[in-house]
């Protein structure tokens, strides 16, 4: 029983980890592109803020569906294997954002296609940016769901 919960408390926090690193990642993509069109307004400024609050939630919910299977393979491979450093979740972000770009690519729709080098690089640094969120919400204690209590009470 101890087990069970265990694994429903892991699965839990690989969730929320994954929600935080969709933010994460919707967050950092759109300050690129505020950056990248000019948009660098004092502090205070009355009109950047709100379009955050509703356009960093608007896009995280994209990059989590595009991005859900192959972060899942990501996830379940560092699970498995138990990899709690940073590298292997900020690359692993790297792969999931090619994946999202090959796939974009070989769909063959000529609107879905991410042809502009910036914007291929910024997806890339985004998806890095959402596993290095993923490591510090979830990752840093992958793999602790496996190991065996070091006292058990019933003995």
């Amino acid at each position: 029983m101890r087990r069970i919960i265990a694994y429903v408390v892991r699965f839990a926090v690989i969730l929320i980890g994954y929600a935080i690193a969709s933010l994460a990642a919707s967050a950092f993509l759109n300050v690129l592109f505020l950056g990248y069109f000019g948009y660098a307004p004092g502090p205070g400024h009355p009109t950047i803020a709100p379009a955050l609050y509703f356009s960093v939630p608007f896009v995280a919910l994209f990059i989590a569906y595009f991005g859900f299977m192959p972060a899942a393979v990501v996830i379940l491979i560092a699970e498995v294997l138990g990899r709690r450093d940073w590298l292997f979740y900020a690359l692993g972000g790297a792969v999931t954002a090619v994946v999202f770009l090959g796939f974009a690519h070989n769909v063959g729709d000529g609107d879905f296609d991410v042809t502009d080098n910036n914007v291929r690089l910024a997806l890339v640094g985004s998806g890095m940016v959402g596993g290095i969120f993923y490591w510090l919400s979830a990752g840093r204690w992958a793999g602790t769901w496996r190991r065996e209590p070091l006292l058990d009470a019933e003995s």
